[in-house]
Parts: structure tokens; sequence; C-alpha cells
């Protein structure tokens, strides 16, 4: 069994507040206070769990610079009171970042039952394909 540290628990606590709050911010139609204290924290969780060093290896690779600065650069337009406009950079930069993830983590998603019988539809199936990129080469 993995080790998990101290540090590592309290960054997925960190990270699990700041995707809630984040939820929160866009559900209550673009609050930029909590949208802004869910980026933090979810950053600040992210390090925690792999560590100072290799979040900004992560962040900072030469191929993922452009993922990189429309995240960032969302965090901060959302700062500045633009949420709306921050958002759209951040989720952009964010599928930039975690574009190799999502094709494993929705192939994941659609084994748990309920959540997979959703993602399973046709019209649905073909939006999460072409967002991951996945074009069913990965299925079981």
């Amino acid at each position: 069994m993995i080790e998990i540290s101290d540090t590592q628990k309290i960054g997925v606590g960190l990270a699990g507040f700041g995707m809630t709050f984040l939820f929160l911010g866009v559900l209550l139609l673009f609050d930029k206070g909590l949208l802004a204290i869910g980026n933090i924290l979810f950053i600040s969780g992210l390090s925690c769990i792999i560590g100072l060093q290799r979040t900004f290896f992560f962040f900072f690779q030469r191929h993922k610079v452009k993922a990189s600065v429309a995240f960032f650069g969302g965090i901060v337009i959302v700062l500045l009171g633009w949420p709306m406009i921050g958002m759209v950079a951040e989720i952009y930069g964010f599928l930039l970042l975690f574009r190799g993830f999502l094709p494993a983590a929705v192939n994941f998603l659609r084994m748990v039952p309920v959540l997979g019988s959703l993602l399973n539809l046709p019209v649905i199936r073909g939006i999460v394909d072409r967002i991951t990129g996945d074009n069913g080469r990965n299925m079981v």
C-alpha cells in the first residue's frame, strides 16, 4: 500500500475544499470571492499533494506554457473582478494542462454505476469524447 504523508492528506483536504468553493462560486452566479478562495485552495492543495518543486515543474514545462498562462491568467482575471471571463480562461487552461489525464479519468467515471450510465448516453458520450480527445481506443 502507498504511504500517504500528513502533508499530502492536508493537500487532499485543501484541494477538495478548493473544488467545493469553485463549484459554489459558479453555482452562485460567478461570485468572485468564492472563486478566488477556491483557486487559492486548489493550487495550495495541489502543491501539498505533489510537492512544491514538482508543482512548479508541472506548470512550467515548455510544452505547457500556453496552458499555464491561460490557467494562471484566468485566476488573475477572477481576482481583478471579471469572474466569467476568468473562469473561461481557467477552464481552457485546465483542459490543456490535464489533457493527458482526462481520458483515464473519464474511463474511470464511466465505471461508476449511475454516472457511467449518464456518460454513455449517445449525445453526452460524443461531447465527452470530443473534450477528452478519446475516440474509444481506451475502452475495455
